[in-house]
Parts: C-alpha cells; structure tokens; sequence
C-alpha cells in the first residue's frame, strides 16, 4: 500500500512502485483546515497543502503564520512527518517543533490521539515518516506570531562581482552571525556559461532594521534599499514561490503546481564553510555540468536550540547549512532521465570533501534512493540501516524499535520505510 497525501515525493515512492501488486491509498479529500486564532492553533488533514494551509491562518489573522515550506502545493502529511522545514525555521524550529497532535489509524485500524498513541508513536510520526507507522489523518499545529509587516528581497550577482569572496563571507555569517529573524537564502546555479549566486531573504521586520544590519554584518552583498520589499507574511509566501507582484493569496488555493517537470534532487549538511579554493574548484565544477543547481538553507538560531534526539531529525547544532542538489529537465525518455542523473551524482560526488561524513548526513523529506533501498525481505534492517542511520543518525534505532512495537508484521512499508527488528529463535 501506497500512502500519497500532496504527491511530492521527490522518487515517487508515495506512488510509484516495481512490484505490480500494489495500490496507493489517496489522501486528496482529506483536507480541512481548521484555524483557531484565539488559541493559536490549527487542526489540518494530511492532504491539505501548504498553500490552503497558509490560506487559512491568513484570513483568521495577518500576525499569525506557521513554519513550513515555501512550496504551496506541498501536502500536509508527507512534509509533516519527515519533519519539514521553511524560512522560519531559524526564528522557530521545523515544522515537527510546532506539531502539539496527531491522529492516526494504526495497523489495527484504531484511531489514535496523541494520549492514546502515546509519546513513542507520537515522536516517530513528527520527523519519523507517518508512512512507516500507520496512516495519519491530521496533525494539530501551534501557530507562530509574525510582524504585520516583512521584508524581503531577491538579489543576483554574477561571477564578474567579486563571487567567490561573496559566497565564502556569505557562508561565515548566514548560520550563526545573523539573526534568527533573518533567514537568507543563497541559489548557486550557471547562466549563459557563467555562474550566478542568487540571495533570497526573509526578515521578519522593516527595511529599516534590515539595511543597517547587512550593511554590517555582511556589505560584501551591497544591498540597497531598492532591492527590498515590504509586505504581509502571507504575501512574502507568494514572493518566495515567484507568483507575479499582486497576485491574489487565493493562489494559494491551487493544488497545480507551477512548473511541471522531471526532477531529481539530492542532500547534504555542511559543518565548516568551504575554503576559497574548494569554491572555485566547484563553480568550475558547476559550468562543466551545466545543469545541477546548488542551494544552501541556512541553520543556526532556534535550530541550534533543539537537541538531536528531541524529534527523529537529528541535524540541529554543528551543522551550518543543509544544501540541496537540483536538477530539472523537460526531455522525455530513459536517455534523457539517465544523462541528468548521472550529471546530479557527479556535482554530489564532488562535494564529498566538504560535507558531512560517518554518516554522510542526508534530510528525509529530500528523498533520495541513491542512498539505498529496502526489498522488505529477510535482510530489511540491514537495508534499512543503510538509508536510515543517513537520514536520521542516533535516532535510527529507536525508530525501529517503535516501529517494531506497533506494525509487528511490517504492513506499512515501502522502498525507505523504517523496518522492524530481525526476528530470532
């Protein structure tokens, strides 16, 4: 059994499968949202997106928001569970931080709340992958306050203004120098031959206490005040996923994503900022491939806050950065689809000597089988230890034992589900 909420699977796995018997159990219809600006809170379903989500806080209130993704047609339920994360991340957490509920039907077909799943099911499910574990319905949400007025901006520059001094001062503040009302953003990809580094930025505040600030802490990027817009939360949420200015927020409403094309992404976590000479030699790298985009989302803030073993996600103080492989094309067959993985593998391949290693850290809602497979046979836990201990180091373990616990007889599984336990006389 497949279990699609939004249908953004980066492989497809809430779909898709090589073994022919197999049905996808279709959350589309479950997607209320339910704001309660009072006790700011929100009950929303599994197959709601981010978009109707965002929605409808904004229409109970302009100060409230929610720490989730910048992609609006993203369902509820997959990005929930596999922990999820926004540009509000470093004032606020992950998505999983800000969940207070859950409900569930478990392998027996009960319906659980948090207090009769109890804290072990409830903990795996906000970070852990629901998939694993049973079929969530909705989550209950804690909202966060925002300023009726934001502020942010999209900046370019060219690998003729000063790049690699940019891009290595930008690595050395954005965690850890900044504040964690500020999130900024750096897209590295190659245009006309030549590299670009696009700056992307959220601050919850005025142009007024951003300049200053920047102009500080990082001047290398020579903002101006031009290049900033002011707006409402819920309008900067348009901003980031590139809607024309004015668009309307009912946008937000639609399940179509604006592009439409195939894609392959990869992850990794960065815990030292990579040497001038490491930079040259991977934006050469870049114009050799042409095709793969490099994204660095900063950490830091509230993130560094939070223990590893707090949720599944473990990747909280120490790491810099979450980078993000990207490519997409809009060539069709099997050529095609092998020629742009392979130019993916190779900019991750590259970036060995700079990322994470023992494990080689990877983000679950990234998905990526790449970094291993499970037949759900004899050897599951061993295959599952391959992917698992990657997305979710120390707290691996645990998740298989709770797993173990409550789907016994593995019901719920698929290519990167959390096993259970070996089985001995």
């Amino acid at each position: 059994m497949k279990i699609r909420s939004g249908g953004h699977d980066y492989e497809g796995i809430s779909y898709w499968s090589d073994f022919p018997d197999f049905f996808v159990l279709d959350m589309f219809n479950f997607r209320s949202v339910n704001v309660s600006a009072e006790d700011e809170s929100a009950w929303i379903e599994a197959g709601a997106t981010l978009g109707e989500v965002y929605y409808g806080i904004a229409e109970k209130s302009s100060t409230l928001a929610f720490p989730a993704g910048v992609c609006p047609t993203v369902g509820v339920g997959g990005h929930v569970s596999g922990g999820g994360y926004g540009n509000l991340m470093r004032k606020y957490g992950l998505t999983v931080d800000n969940v207070v509920d859950a409900k569930i039907i478990d392998v027996n077909g009960r319906l659980l709340d948090r207090e009769s799943m109890g804290e072990d099911l409830f903990w795996a499910i906000t970070g852990g992958g629901g998939a694993s574990f049973g079929v969530v319905l909705s989550y209950k949400i804690k909202l966060v306050r925002v300023p009726s007025t934001v502020t942010v901006f999209r900046v370019r520059r060219m690998y003729d203004e000063n790049f690699t001094d940019l891009v290595y001062r930008y690595q050395q503040i954005a965690a850890d120098k900044l504040p964690e009302e500020l999130f900024l953003r750096l897209n590295l990809d190659v245009v006309n031959g030549t590299n670009r580094a696009t700056f992307i930025a959220l601050f919850l505040g005025s142009t007024e206490e951003l300049l200053p600030l920047l102009k500080q802490s990082f001047p290398e990027l020579a903002l101006n005040q031009t290049d900033c817009v002011q707006m409402s939360w819920i309008e900067s949420v348009l901003y980031w996923t590139n809607f024309p200015t004015g668009t309307p927020i009912n946008a937000l409403l639609s399940r179509v994503p604006q592009v439409l094309n195939y894609l392959k992404r990869k992850s990794d976590y960065l815990k030292q900022p990579i040497p001038k000479q490491g930079l040259q030699f991977i934006f050469q790298k870049m114009v050799e491939l042409q095709a793969p985009l490099l994204t660095f989302n900063p950490y830091g803030g509230k993130m560094s806050t939070i223990s590893p073993s707090e949720k599944p996600f473990p990747y909280r103080s120490g790491n810099m950065f979450k980078l993000q492989y990207a490519t997409n094309w809009n060539e069709n067959g099997e050529e095609a689809e092998n020629r742009y993985l392979e130019l993916t593998r190779k900019l991750y391949a590259y970036m060995t000597p700079y990322v994470s290693m023992n494990p080689r850290q990877a983000f679950f809602n990234y998905r990526d089988i790449d970094i291993g497979i499970n037949h759900n046979g004899r050897n599951s836990y061993q295959e599952g230890a391959v992917y698992g201990v990657k997305y979710f180091k120390g707290n691996f373990n645990r998740l298989v034992k709770i797993k173990t616990k409550v789907d016994p007889g593995n019901f719920f599984r698929n290519e990167q589900s959390i096993p259970v336990l070996p089985w001995r006389k």
